[in-house]
């Protein structure tokens, strides 16, 4: 009858919706989320069972690292768009579990859920002027003049986010600054998995992108672009993708590679962070570069590399002249 569910493997879900979007799934594949809007009213749904309470208005879905829990933005008070007073009281909150905090804020963006999935921070703005991270609905003691996406420590759970005073961007863990020297941007923190580093995109100068971990610049910049910053499983390394003069490379804890790409992807670390892999276009064909040595197989489509978990062999699926292919390779061969 129109409606919409989720099929996992062929079998659809029961419950059906007006309309269903933005799948998310746990680590494991074990848990999938989706937003839902059903009569009108939004919220999520999460392995076949739907938030008991829907809202007027849902943004940001969020699904718990675990994949056991979810979490978005919603709006708990009504109001026309000529009553500007009940939007500047506060008529946005965040639902875990479809579960609203008690209290209200002008507006509330992105968010995370802990690790252990007992703790939600969001963006939040007090009032027109002021904004600020909200833990469980408890907003920092400290104010300021905007904020990015907050992201929680792997193992403290303390919370770190991006945030602007007097012009400039800093980073502040729990409500208090770490990072002294200002950047003109600060972007996507990543903590390192044991929490001993934390990494950012940032512009050092307008137009100049790079990579800071705690607080310290790498020493090269470029002038279009920075994305896809990963830690290796050791977190002694950050690999990132870039992009300058219209043309992409790939960065290892601030040594670019010689090779530049037309495109380039993601770069995936193997378990044992000695070798970064990553799939690149060039000249219209596909392939795969390890440790800056190209991979002399090219392609009309490559999917992304995987490592085997000794870290010593890799698994590519190919696409040549119509033969779908499947390669496992050593990955000493590869850099020969």
């Amino acid at each position: 009858m129109g409606e919409w569910t989720v099929a996992v493997d062929g079998v659809a879900w029961e419950n059906k919706f007006g309309y269903v979007w933005n799948s998310m799934f746990s680590p494991d594949g074990k848990n999938i989320a989706v937003a839902v809007q059903q009569d009108m009213t939004y919220g999520m749904a999460l392995n076949d069972v739907p938030w008991e309470k829907t809202f007027t208005n849902m943004t940001n879905p969020t699904i718990s690292p675990d994949g056991t829990r979810t979490a978005a933005a919603v709006q708990v008070e009504d109001f026309s768009e000529a009553e500007i007073q009940k939007f500047q009281a506060g008529a946005y909150s965040a639902a875990v579990d479809g579960n609203p905090w008690d209290t209200k804020f002008v507006n509330v963006w992105k968010m995370a859920i802990s690790p252990d999935g007992q703790k939600l921070a969001a963006e939040v703005r007090l009032n027109l002027y002021d904004y600020t991270i909200a833990v469980n609905g408890t907003p920092w003691d400290q104010t300021f003049g905007c904020v990015w996406e907050p992201v929680f420590h792997p193992t403290s759970h303390s919370v770190a986010a991006p945030v602007r005073k007097d012009g400039k961007w800093f980073v502040a863990q729990d409500g208090r600054i770490i990072w002294n020297r200002p950047f003109v941007q600060i972007w996507n923190l990543t903590f390192s998995p044991d929490g001993s580093n934390l990494a950012a995109i940032v512009a050092s100068k307008y137009g100049k992108w790079t990579i800071a971990v705690d607080g310290q610049p790498w020493p090269v910049a470029f002038n279009e672009m920075v994305s896809d910053a990963v830690f290796s499983p050791d977190s002694k390394k950050i690999a990132a993708v870039a992009k300058k003069d219209a043309r992409w490379f790939v960065a290892v804890g601030g040594v670019v590679w010689k090779n530049a790409f037309d495109m380039v992807w993601k770069p995936v670390f193997s378990p044992d962070s000695n070798y970064v892999a990553v799939k690149f276009e060039q000249n219209g064909k596909y392939g795969i570069a390890i440790n800056d040595h190209l991979w002399d197989g090219q392609c009309d489509q490559i999917w992304d590399p995987v490592f085997s978990s000794a870290g010593d062999q890799m698994l590519l699926r190919t696409l040549k002249d119509g033969t779908y292919s499947r390669h496992v390779l050593s990955v000493t061969d590869m850099l020969r």
